[in-house]
Parts: structure tokens; sequence; C-alpha cells
């Protein structure tokens, strides 16, 4: 194993995996600088500052949630303002001005520290000039870090909200107007209080997100992937279709820390990518594979990516329930993109890999079984009714002591130094994407858009659940092309989650519901940042690699169809849970088995519409129909099977 131990004058290549391979492992993207001389090791003590902050204010400090959020902000705007360029093709003209607009970050978040209690005790909420001077430079680097972070459209979406709000509400006729609001009113509600950018969204962001990416850089760091993908290895590689089954398993199990897409796709794809090119799989569907299976990273419990927490503290549902009841979807998510493998691998006539080539499983155990102790311990705590962020903080004390029992697996401070500055450094585009679309939720908020759009939901599905599923999922795909995961499911949950509750779907699964369909904003085309990146390792069309990613990605919108019409969140007998899981696990292998039009081999017109019709009865909430459609598909695998044997007894007499 290759732990790398740069000094600080090289942090950007220390957030690197401990194989050594180049990764990006935030939720977007971007172009990072390369901070010359001193400014390197600047800002790598500003992040490594920043994550001991966000660990002591989540455990032992106690401050304010607005005072948090508010260093939170300071510390996220001024490492955009340090790592990402305001040109990306001259990455180092401008640093002063950077350096000020740093300062400036800082300015808006210790203005808040020194003056919002005076204004709240001493002014009765009364602002002064200088109030709304700070809050409208406040909003105006937020929304400008966020562009120089994540790109143009969650920046162009906060502004267009904004100007909904301010004038645009009263041009606009019918369902959509709004007579306007007053900018002291939209700038003191969103600074200076606790409903825009300070709001729900930033505290979740300020506590559950950064924990839980530290968790997974300190868990990664320690050599935790070279064990999932060994271990991945073990457990799939001979299999039909081996090296792309890893690639599902690992992305799994490296979802399981990581919870983020992208994160997944790089790490793991880098050595299954290529596997799965030299078994015979065609570059844009090996990329496609790694894309799709690490999407599911973020449906994977304990850590299932910042919508979780987000819905966890939306709806009041506990995160332990949340991550208890993800389980079974999140299984069956990775088993549908395991079908579409094993099809295509018997299309293709790919042979297994021997085993005696791979990993042992009993020596993959005996050599990294320790790294699962940190997420035994973070489980454990979360049943035992711990907080989430305590929790993730044990659990981070938990690698670093667990570390230690391999000696080439060892944390000295050089390594916690790094994990220290990987975990802050991979929260930024995230922590801005959060924080910018508080002003969304604030414009929301004040407007009541949100009752007006769940209305248009109504009126268009005319009060018929399966529409409005339907009319859910449209916007998803919409929102995927300009949005990131959090972002999608934030304005989801806002917008459509009232209309779904409304026609008499569960809190729970409402929202479920939505934060699986916000997930296709990875592999969405044309803006599918895991099918992208795992383009980039396949060195496959990116567009093609896309669709082929979206297509394997299936899962995400049938299963959700559950979610609404039977017990699988466990909203019911445990016996009709399981029965539901089952009967819905074949109908996604016969779902597969449609869309490929391939058994056991090729399917003609007639085979395929039985087995739409068998698939349709497997994900029927009557029982009956489950097991009709389960006898239908056990016939018309007996037939293959008869007929494939019937032709070979054929073929010597010809």
């Amino acid at each position: 194993m290759d732990k790398r131990h740069p000094s600080p004058e090289t942090p950007v290549e220390s957030m690197e995996s401990n194989k050594g391979v180049e990764e990006e492992v935030e939720e977007v993207r971007s172009f990072v600088r390369v901070l010359p001389g001193a400014w390197q090791t600047a800002a790598y003590v500003i992040a490594i500052a920043m994550s001991l902050f966000h660990i002591w204010v989540n455990t032992f400090g106690v401050m304010p949630g607005i005072y948090r959020n508010a260093v939170h902000l300071g510390f996220v705007l001024i490492l955009v303002f340090f790592l990402y360029p305001m040109s990306k093709k001259h990455p180092q003209r401008y640093l002063s001005l950077d350096v000020i607009l740093s300062f400036l970050a800082a300015v808006v978040a210790i203005y808040i520290l020194l003056f919002e209690e005076q204004l709240h005790l001493e002014r009765a909420s009364v602002p002064i000039l200088r109030d709304y001077l700070f809050a409208a430079l406040a909003l105006i680097l937020l929304i400008y870090g966020t562009y120089r972070a994540v790109g143009w459209f969650i920046p162009a979406l906060s502004i267009f909200f904004v100007f909904y709000a301010l004038f645009l509400g009263n041009i606009i006729p019918g369902t959509f107007h709004y007579r306007g609001v007053a900018l002291t009113r939209l700038l003191y509600r969103m600074y200076l209080t606790d409903e825009g950018i300070f709001g729900l969204v930033c505290t979740v962001s300020s506590t559950y997100v950064i924990l839980f990416i530290l968790f997974g850089a300190f868990l990664l760091k320690s050599g935790a992937g070279d064990f999932i993908i060994k271990l991945a290895q073990a457990v799939a590689g001979h299999r039909v279709g081996g090296p792309a089954k890893i690639a599902v398993v690992a992305s799994g199990f490296m979802g399981s820390v990581s919870g983020s897409a992208v994160a997944n796709t790089v790490a793991t794809g880098s050595f299954t990518i290529p596997l799965m090119k030299k078994v015979g799989y065609k570059s844009h569907f090996a990329g496609a594979v790694e894309a799709a299976a690490s999407t599911g990273g973020q449906l994977m419990p304990p850590i299932m990516g910042a919508g979780a927490f987000i819905m966890a503290q939306w709806t009041g549902i506990s995160y332990l329930k949340i991550i208890a009841v993800a389980t079974i979807p999140a299984i069956m998510y990775f088993a549908s993109v395991a079908f579409f493998v094993h099809v295509e691998a018997l299309k293709q006539g790919i042979i297994p890999t021997p085993k005696d080539t791979l990993p042992r499983l009993g020596d993959v155990l005996k050599e990294g079984v320790h790294f699962t102790i940190p997420v035994i311990i973070l489980v454990v705590l979360l049943v035992r009714g711990y907080t989430p962020t305590y929790a993730a903080c044990i659990g981070i004390g938990s690698v670093i002591v667990v570390s230690w029992f391999k000696r080439d697996t060892r944390m000295g401070i050089r390594d916690v130094l790094d994990a220290l500055y990987m975990g802050a450094r991979n929260t930024i585009s995230t922590a801005a994407i959060l924080i910018c679309v508080g002003i969304i939720i604030g414009v929301v908020a004040i407007t009541g858009v949100a009752i007006t759009f769940s209305g248009v939901v109504m009126d268009l599905s005319g009060g018929i659940l399966f529409l409005a599923i339907i009319l859910v999922m449209l916007a998803s795909l919409v929102l995927g092309m300009g949005l990131p995961v959090t972002a999608s499911y934030i304005m989801l949950a806002v917008l459509a989650g009232p209309a779904l509750t409304t026609m008499g779907v569960s809190l729970l699964a409402a929202h479920m519901i939505i934060f699986w369909y916000s997930q296709d904003a990875n592999v969405t085309p044309p803006v599918c940042l895991a099918a992208f990146s795992a383009a980039g390792v396949a060195g496959s069309k990116p567009m093609q690699t896309g669709f082929t990613s979206w297509k394997l990605a299936k899962g995400l919108y049938v299963i959700p169809f559950l979610f609404a019409y039977t017990p699988l969140l466990f909203e019911g007998p445990v016996t009709e849970v399981i029965i539901t899981a089952v009967s819905a696990l074949i109908g996604l292998f016969g779902f597969t088995v449609c869309w490929e039009g391939y058994l056991l081999r090729n399917m003609n017109i007639a085979e395929r519409a039985i087995t739409v019709l068998a698939t349709v009865f497997l994900f029927w909430p009557d029982n009956l129909y489950k097991g009709l459609g389960f006898i239908i598909l056990v016939v018309i695998y007996v037939f293959q099977r008869v007929s494939i044997k019937r032709q070979a007894q054929e073929m010597p007499a010809q």
C-alpha cells in the first residue's frame, strides 16, 4: 500500500487515494488551483482548522447554531477563493484579488459573531444600514463563490429566485404571480436570521455533512480503499461478468463510507474499469457500470450523502430509522445493476475470471477486517441513540486507533493532518451548494411558491398518485440536467413533497421517493457527473457513457413506486416487507430481461411481451399477482432451457 506523506507545500496532491490515483471526491468536479509557496501552506492550515473547528463544535463546543453556521460559511468561502481560480486558463492570476475576497468572506462571518446578538437584543431586531450592507456583501460573495466552485447553474437559479421575490413575481401573471417583497426585508431574512443562508441546509452542512465526509476521508486515508477493492474481488470476481460485478460490490462498500457518487466512480473505477475492458466489455459499458453502481453509493447506509441528513432534519424522522428502512431498497438497486451486468456478460459470452487468480476471501478479511470496526462502531452508536454528529466524531477517532492494528496502515501525525485537509477540501463544493440553496429555500418560504407548485402537480395529475409520481420523476430528470444530487433533492422536497403527502403517501415514503429520483442527477445526460468521470477513466465518449449509465440505473425509477404502493419501507407487517422485497427483486430481473431482450438466449417478441406482463405482476401490490408473475417467469426460463437443450441435441444429427 502506498501511503503518501506530502508536505504542506503540496496539499492538493495529498488528498489523493492511498493507491496514488488522482481522484476528485467532491460532489461536483471543478478545476482546482495549485497555490504557490506559502499560500499553499496557508490553505492547508485553514482547511485543517476548519475540520478541527467542526469536530470541536459538534462534540464539546457550545455555540449558537447561527454562529456555528456563520463560521462554517466563512471557512467555506475562504477556501473557495483560495482553491478555485477566477480563470481556468490562467489560474495563478488574480491571486491578490482572491486574498481580498477571502478576507471579506471572513469579515461577513465575523460580523454575525459580533453583532447578531446586539441586533436582536439591544435593537429589537430592527436592522440598520450597516446590517443591510453586510447582508448584501454576504449574498454576493456566496453566489459568486458558489459559481467559482460548482459552475453557473445554482447561482443563476438563486439569482432568479431573488428576482422573483423582488419584482419578477409581480410581472408574471396567473398561478405564479407574487406581489413582491422589499429588498431590505429580503436581506434581513437571508443573512440576519436562521431562515436564509444560515438555515436548515447550512446546519446540515456544518454538522452531518462535514463530519461524515471527514469520517470517510480518515477511513480511506488509513488504507480502507485497498481493502474494499480486494474484498469485492474475493466476493464477486469469479462470477459471470466478474469484473463488472466487482465494480458493483466495491461501489456499494465504498458508498457506505463516502456517500459520494463521483468519489466512488473515480476511486473504484480506476481499478474496475480497466478490468472490465480487459475481459471484453466495451469502454462505454464499463464506464457506465461504474457510474451506475457508484450512484448507488448515496443510497447505501450508513452514510447516504447530504440528502439523508437533510431528510432527517426536515422530516423529524430519526437518521437511524432512515438508514434502517433504506437498506433493503439500496441492496435491490445494486442487484438491479448487477442483473444488467450479468445479462450483458451472457450476451457477449464473457468468461468468468479464474478463481485462483483472485484474492482469497479469508486472506482479505485477515488483512483488513479491522477496517470494518469504525463502521461497526458508527452503527452501534447510532443504534444506541447517540447523535449522528457524535457518532461520526467517535468514528473518526476509532479510525486512527484501528489503523495502528497493522504496521503498514498506521496513521501518523502527517496522515491525520492530511485526512483533516482532505475532509475539509472535499466538503467545499457540497457546502457551497447547500448554503447557496438556502437562498432558494428562503425565497420559497417568503413567497409560498411551494404551495403553488404542489397545487399545479395536483391539477396536472388529476389527483392520481401514479401520475403525480411520474411528474416528480420528470421534474427530477429536468433538474438533474443542471443540479447536483443534493440541490435536486432539496428543490423537489420543497416543491413536490407536499403534493405527495396530500395524496396519502407517508412523509417518509414521499421523501424517499424524492431522494431516490434526485440521484439521477449523476447519470442523466447532458450533465451527468459520475458518468462523465467514468468516461474519463474508461476513455469512452462521455454522452454514450452517460446514456448507457442512465439505462443501467433504471432501478432508480422503478423502486420508488414500491415506496408509495407497498410496505417496503417497513410501513407494514414484516412478512409483507419480505414478500415485497423478494418479488420486487425477481421483478427487477424480469425488467432487465425485458429491456435487454435476453434470458438464456435472444428473446422473440412474444417472449418479451409475456415477460413484461410477468414483471408488472411481480411489482403489483397484490400477492396473488406476484405469485402469477413468478410462475410466468419460471415457465419462460424452463421453455428457453428446453429449447436450447433440444437445439444442442439436434445439431450433431444435422
